[in-house]
C-alpha cells in the first residue's frame, strides 16, 4: 500500500516543527508539557507517584497551559482521563469525550499561540486498559486500527494541531494518515511513538492516566528493551507511512536509540522523558540525595545531545523556569 507523503506542507504548519533544531543547548520551546485532563469539574487532583503532577479538569488544564506559555513552552501533550470506560474505548472518539473537550477549550483560549498535541491511544478509555481491541486475552492489531483512526479524526476535528499515536499497533500511522486525509485533515501532522519500549518506567504514568492493564501486559506490542535494530525498522516504517515526527520512548535508557534515529532521518526527533525517570529524580531530590535543578538540566541536556529536537517531560515547567533564570 502506498501512503501519501505530503510532509513539506505539514511541516510548514507549526512553529514546533519549523523551529526544531539539533543544537545542544536547551530552550523552553524544545519542551512538550504533558497534561492529564479528567472529567471532573474545577478539580486538581495530585498524582501521588508523581510529585508536582496533577489530573486537571478542563478549566484548570487551561490555567496550566497558560503558565506553560508564560514560561516559554509552546506545546502541550493532552491525555484524557475519562470518568467512564468501556471495552472499545469509545470515549477516545466521542465528540464530548474529555480529551476532545479539553482540546477545543485549549484552542479556543490560546489559538495559534499554543500547539496542542493529542495522544492517540485507547488504553485510557478501555475498561481492560489495553491499547487496542482485546479478545480472549489477545490484543488484535487490525481491528484496533479503525478505532485508533476514529480517535485521531475526532481529535483533529476538536482542533488538535498534531496527532500522536502511542499504541504501537502495526500499520497505524498509515491507517491514521489515510483517515485524516479522507476527513480533510491532510495538513495535520503525525508525531509517531515509533520506538516505544516495554519499559518498567511507565508505572507512575499509569497512575496518572488510570491506564494499568486489568490483565496481562503490553509486551506483545511494545518493543523488547534488548532490541535496537527493531527500533530502526519501526522508525523507517513509520516514516514510509507518513509520520512527520518520530519518537523514542523512554528517553534515558535509550539514548543510543535516539542517536541512531537522529542519524537515519532529517525529520524532527522527539524523546519522551517518562514518568519513572521523573519520579526517580523527584524522590532522590526529596531525600536530599540529588540537586534537583542540576540533575534535571543535565539529564535533559543529555537527551538533546543524543539527538532529540523535542523533549516531552514532566520537568518542563521547572526546567523552563531554571533556564530563564540562568540567562
Amino acid at each position: 500500500m502506498n501512503f501519501p507523503i505530503i510532509r513539506k506542507r505539514r511541516l510548514r504548519k507549526t512553529n514546533l516543527l519549523r523551529e526544531a533544531v539539533a543544537e545542544t543547548h536547551l530552550r523552553p520551546q524544545d519542551f512538550i508539557y504533558p497534561l492529564f485532563i479528567n472529567d471532573e469539574r474545577h478539580s486538581r487532583i495530585p498524582v501521588n507517584s508523581m510529585p508536582g503532577v496533577f489530573q486537571n479538569s478542563v478549566d484548570n488544564a487551561v490555567i496550566e497551559a497558560g503558565k506553560a506559555l508564560e514560561a516559554g513552552i509552546r506545546s502541550v501533550l493532552v491525555f484524557g482521563v475519562p470518568a467512564e470506560k468501556d471495552q472499545e474505548g469509545s470515549g477516545a472518539w466521542f465528540e464530548q469525550g474529555v480529551a476532545q473537550r479539553g482540546i477545543r477549550e485549549l484552542k479556543r483560549q490560546f489559538g495559534k499561540d499554543l500547539i496542542v498535541i493529542a495522544d492517540t491511544c485507547l488504553c485510557e478509555y478501555t475498561s481492560h486498559g489495553h491499547c487496542g481491541v482485546l479478545l480472549d486475552g489477545r490484543v488484535l492489531n487490525d481491528p484496533s486500527l479503525e478505532l485508533l483512526a476514529r480517535a485521531a479524526v475526532a481529535q483533529a476535528e476538536a482542533g488538535a494541531d498534531i496527532i500522536a499515536p502511542s499504541d504501537m499497533m502495526d500499520g497505524r500511522v498509515g491507517y491514521i494518515r489515510d483517515s485524516l486525509d479522507d476527513a480533510g485533515y491532510d495538513d495535520t501532522p503525525i508525531m509517531a511513538y515509533s520506538a516505544k519500549y516495554a519499559s518498567a518506567l511507565y508505572g507512575p504514568f499509569r497512575d496518572a492516566a488510570e491506564s494499568t492493564p486489568a490483565t496481562g501486559d503490553r509486551k506483545g506490542y511494545q518493543m523488547d528493551p534488548r532490541n535496537a535494530r527493531e527500533a530502526l525498522e519501526e522508525v523507517a516504517l513509520d516514516i514510509q507511512e507518513g509520520a512527520d515526527i518520530v519518537m523514542v520512548k523512554p528517553a534515558l535508557p535509550y539514548l543510543d536509540i535516539i542517536c541512531q534515529v537522529r542519524k537515519m532521518t532529517n525529520l524532527p526527533v522527539a524523546a519522551y522523558n517518562v514518568s519513572g525517570e521523573y519520579s526517580m529524580v523527584k524522590a532522590a531530590a526529596a531525600n536530599g540525595w540529588l540537586d534537583e535543578r542540576a540533575t534535571v538540566l543535565e539529564l535533559l541536556t543529555g537527551i538533546k545531545r543524543a539527538g532529540a529536537d523535542l523533549i516531552i517531560s514532566y520537568h518542563a515547567m521547572d526546567a523552563a523556569r531554571w533556564l530563564s533564570e540562568s540567562t
